[in-house]
């Protein structure tokens, strides 16, 4: 019988009810969680800097829990999430509390998988950044944080120590989906092949709706039923590694070999060389093939064996930004615009404005696609202006927010001024990446019971 994989989440800003249908209907063996963005991390440390209190995990822990887990503990369904964020084991509490409070039998064991963090000890391991060949050193000063991107060893690990539940730091995005197959089927973590498929497996399933028609739909191009209403893929894994991706029936979305190709390619920058922790896959001899109504099977990925590094994400601090935005609407919306912009320069110069870079946008004409957008198109019925700059301090950065307020009356006619909030001014924290030594990260396994 093939192995079911449901997808929960593929970021922490997800929607919580396909998660919650896929524990009730989905008759899952495991249903796991992504919640992270590269960025995910370094927020979470720079919120901790500023309110203690903060407990470093998934903010939605409590909702995305409290949903699903009355579905898993009814099948038998396993977790595995990296909710934990900066904190694994405050998360792990906290799943156990759910678990109380839910009336779960005592001896559910729930697992933290820590040791992604490396802040402290990153400029002794990483020595070259991957985006600019500086040394890593460059960097010292400014850390805020940095994270390696284990794999899914840990995580199996913990599940033959007995786990329901497993909660990580930063793992990568498919060995979360992989982790289960390997501790399921016995694969080697080097059996290349395999944990090649499985990855594969793992890279439709990370991005959640993405696969079931989420960021796929194009009206009147590529149309998919019932978009409000897409449900999450679940893969149903052989041992070999092929798979079946299909989703809860009579929901909405489409699972085909168009939306299935979109996935397989998001975010692959070579797709014979797609670089994971625990393998380097090769997309380039998938086969696909469409078996029934929204059900492909996906076979003959291949894997080739792992690097001798993890990639490290490091966060620093590098200034602030000031930011705002105000309005016009109505014929010669673009000329009143292009006013207040000029006006807005030469206030600039007159409050004596330090900043590294300055970026005013027409959102609607050009906020996108800047200096390439086309000068021909016809001019708009309504412009947001976005003004942003770049400072070394917050005091420089607030002058952006100053001015703005100021355009309210002595500005352009009809200019319509959003009322103003804390967020116009914030610190920016920019993501380097660059290479350690598996040797360097200590995966910690830590067991709580319910």
């Amino acid at each position: 019988m093939a192995l079911r994989i449901g997808s929960g989440s593929a970021w922490w800003g997800d929607r919580l009810e396909p998660a919650k249908l896929n524990a009730e209907q989905g008759d899952l063996d495991y249903l796991c969680f992504e919640t992270m963005a590269e960025a995910t991390i370094s927020a979470a440390q720079v919120r901790k800097r500023r309110d203690p209190s903060f407990p470093g995990y998934d903010t939605y822990l409590d909702d995305r829990m409290s949903r699903v887990l009355p579905g898993c503990l009814k099948r038998g369904t396993k977790i595995v999430s990296n909710q934990g964020w900066i904190n694994p084991e405050g998360a792990s509490e906290r799943v156990v509390h759910w678990l109380r409070e839910l009336g779960a039998p005592k001896g559910i064991k729930v697992a933290a998988v820590n040791g992604s963090l490396i802040t402290d000890t990153v400029l002794d391991h990483a020595d070259t950044l991957m985006e600019d060949g500086r040394p890593a050193s460059a960097l010292k000063g400014s850390i805020v944080s940095a994270e390696a991107y284990m794999g899914a060893e840990p995580i199996v690990q913990a599940l033959k120590d007995g786990a329901q539940i497993v909660i990580t730091g930063r793992v990568a995005d498919p060995s979360i989906f992989m982790a289960p197959m390997m501790h399921e089927y016995g694969w080697d973590a080097l059996d290349h092949a395999r944990v090649g498929h499985g990855n594969g497996i793992g890279h439709l399933l990370e991005c959640g709706a993405q696969v079931t028609g989420g960021y796929f739909c194009d009206p009147g191009f590529k149309d998919v039923p019932d978009p409000w209403d897409l449900a999450f893929p679940i893969a149903e894994v052989e041992s070999d590694g092929s798979a079946v991706i299909s989703k809860v029936k009579n929901t909405g979305g489409a699972i085909n070999i168009r939306t299935v190709k979109e996935q397989l390619f998001y975010e692959v920058h070579d797709p014979a060389n797609y670089i994971t922790p625990d393998v380097v896959v090769d997309f380039t001899t998938t086969d696909l093939e469409e078996i029934g109504h929204d059900r492909v099977r996906v076979t003959n990925i291949s894997g080739k064996p792992r690097t001798p590094t993890l990639k490290v994400s490091i966060a620093c601090h590098e200034g602030f930004i000031g930011e705002d935005m105000f309005f016009y609407a109505g014929p010669g919306a673009l000329r009143r615009a292009e006013l207040a912009k000029k006006i807005l320069e030469e206030r600039f110069k007159i409050v004596n404005l330090k900043a590294e870079d300055v970026r005013v946008d027409f959102v609607g004409l050009n906020a996108i696609h800047a200096g390439v957008s086309p000068k021909d198109q016809p001019e708009p019925y309504e412009i947001a202006v976005r003004v942003a700059a770049r400072t070394k301090t917050r005091e420089e950065a607030m002058k952006i927010g100053r001015e703005i307020d100021g355009m309210a009356v002595s500005g352009v006619a009809m200019t319509g001024k959003r009322v103003p909030h804390q967020d116009r001014t914030r610190e920016i924290i920019g993501v380097w990446s660059s290479l350690v030594a598996r040797e360097a990260i200590k995966p910690v396994i830590t067991m709580y019971e319910s």
